[in-house]
């Protein structure tokens, strides 16, 4: 089972749905934008959300998330194998992201030189390839923990507007600290991509959680695995920096559910001290 499993169906009376006789269905996750739900249903479930079907394990474990701007509600779907039908309404919450405007920022944070174009779509299809994987093991079932420690200097959702143009939504979390801190893996995975030096997010490493969800961290100054390595829950994949297009030394911690950009935060909460 996962561990501390927050939210339960019987738990849920707000979602007006009665429950199976016999099988509990529990999740764990924040029903919002951007959130990502854990879930558990009895072996052999059928699953699907908005229509579409959602993988389970041989043990019931499942995974879904909410992009950005997802508009709900959103309908689930659990069959069971004794024939058992669950339907949930699941509303999510709004969120309200901060939009920054900049003036004087310089030409090339704004938008790129022509030169480096070719580099750029080359690094976008090293990343889109390595989220095509799609591993059978739920290795995001046991939960999350933060990958690095130190202040969080950006949130998910947020967006800047340059010098009047508006740029593309940061969907991570920033975790500023000295070049050097650790990062480690934030459960158990599958390194997917490991890249030393990619245009935009300079050292770059993707690790596999399994069921479509994947952890990317960006402006690593040292990448210590290679691709195919299986790493579990704290196992260190290198160091924090400052490469890639920033002002400083950070660590983006994203997180993709399939195609859909979520919120690693709404996995792990409030930094520890």
């Amino acid at each position: 089972m996962i561990k501390s499993l927050l939210l339960t169906f019987f738990l849920m009376p707000f979602l007006g749905q009665s429950v199976f006789a016999e099988d509990i269905v529990s999740l764990k996750g924040e029903f919002i934008q951007g959130g990502i739900i854990l879930g558990q249903a009895p072996s052999g479930s059928e699953i699907s959300l908005g229509g579409k079907a959602v993988k389970a394990s041989k043990e019931g474990h499942f995974v879904f998330g909410f992009g950005r701007d997802a508009e709900s509600p959103v309908i689930l779907i659990i069959r069971t194998p004794e024939g058992a039908v669950e339907k949930r309404e699941l509303v999510l919450k709004k969120r309200d992201y901060k939009i920054q405007k900049i003036e004087g920022v310089a030409q090339k944070y704004v938008s790129p030189p022509k030169e480096v174009s070719d580099r750029i779509s080359q690094d976008a299809k090293l990343v889109a390839e390595a989220r095509t994987s799609d591993f059978d093991e739920p290795m995001f079932a046991l939960g999350f923990v933060w990958p690095a420690r130190g202040r969080i200097s950006g949130v998910y959702g947020s967006q800047r507007v340059f010098n009047g143009v508006p740029k593309r939504p940061h969907f991570g979390v920033d975790v500023a600290a000295p070049v050097g801190t650790p990062i480690t893996a934030p459960a158990q995975g599958i390194v997917t991509l490991a890249h030393p030096d990619l245009y935009y997010s300079g050292g770059t490493v993707i690790l596999d959680h399994g069921h479509g969800l994947s952890s990317t961290f960006l402006h690593m100054n040292s990448v210590t695995v290679k691709v195919g390595d299986l790493l579990e829950q704290g196992d260190q994949l290198g160091t924090l920096g400052a490469t890639g297009r920033v002002t400083g030394p950070h660590l983006d911690w994203r997180m993709n559910w399939f195609k859909e950009r979520v919120d690693p935060q709404t996995l792990v909460g409030v930094m520890p001290q």
